[in-house]
């Protein structure tokens, strides 16, 4: 399996700090050259996405960010492999399980999106049903609440064809849009995974915070569009609490703490 890595062309410092882990774990790479908000004219951004969704309008750092990630399953694609390894830039990885990286034999049939990071406050509970095990003391289930963040997940080809085929503008950044099943409108077709304890988390020893916050704090600054923005976001985030709620209760599925990984690896400046 080959890893596909998104990176800022303006960021070589997190590129070689993110190929200096990679090669100390023996994955195989190619570059993804991310789409610069920078640099892209808004129109352009803008025609691929709806005025509005389930989150408000969508920040121009993060539709670049979404349109980066459309680049890589386009490249994967390309490859003629069944699976790929996509991550973003920020990204370390447990040292001790790369070698899940390499081949997709423990990866249950029918698992075509599986998220293999942690994100979020520690206290975080996300609900899993269909648990099995995995391996090297690993679990997988297919997630039924929200766990965003899209820096370290393993699409197989069928799920970037429906990614790369959906005919509508996305209304949702790409974490939300693969990773949220209260607010996504593919989520019930993409079927995503979450795989426990994770291999990946994002880390801001690599190359300080996202380069999409200040598009992120522009929109915190609108004031009223704001606020209108979290009422949304709360409508979609609180409207599939009751089947949710249901089936935790009936035991259908799980509330589960995404373990963090066990050892990430060290990340040299070379």
């Amino acid at each position: 399996m080959k890893t596909y890595l998104i990176n800022l062309a303006r960021r070589p410092d997190r590129l070689r700090q993110m190929l200096s882990q990679l090669s100390d774990l023996d994955l195989q790479v190619e570059i993804v050259a991310a789409i610069d908000a920078r640099n892209m004219p808004d129109e352009v951004a803008d025609r691929h996405f709806t005025a509005g969704g389930p989150l408000g309008p969508i920040p121009k750092g993060d539709k670049c960010c979404t349109l980066s990630h459309m680049r890589a399953w386009s490249m994967f694609l390309s490859s003629g492999d069944s699976h790929g390894l996509i991550l973003e830039d920020d990204v370390l990885i447990d040292a001790d399980a790369a070698h899940l990286l390499r081949e997709t034999s423990w990866i249950p049939e029918g698992v075509g999106l599986l998220k293999i990071e942690r994100f979020g406050p520690e206290s975080q509970r996300v609900l899993l049903d269909d648990l099995v095990y995995a391996g090297d003391g690993r679990q997988i289930g297919r997630l039924r609440s929200r766990h965003t963040g899209a820096a370290a997940y393993i699409i197989d080809r069928e799920t970037a064809l429906k990614l790369l085929a959906w005919r509508e503008r996305w209304s949702l950044p790409v974490d939300h849009m693969l990773f949220n099943p209260n607010n996504s409108p593919m989520a019930a077709t993409l079927s995503p995974y979450q795989l426990t304890p994770a291999i990946a988390r994002q880390s801001q020893t690599i190359g300080g915070a996202t380069d999409i916050d200040p598009w992120r704090a522009e929109m915190r600054a609108m004031g009223s569009a704001h606020l209108k923005r979290s009422v949304v976001r709360g409508y979609y985030e609180l409207r599939l609490l009751p089947s949710q709620l249901a089936s935790w209760l009936t035991g259908e599925s799980e509330l589960v703490r995404v373990e963090a990984p066990a050892r990430l690896a060290s990340v040299g400046r070379r």
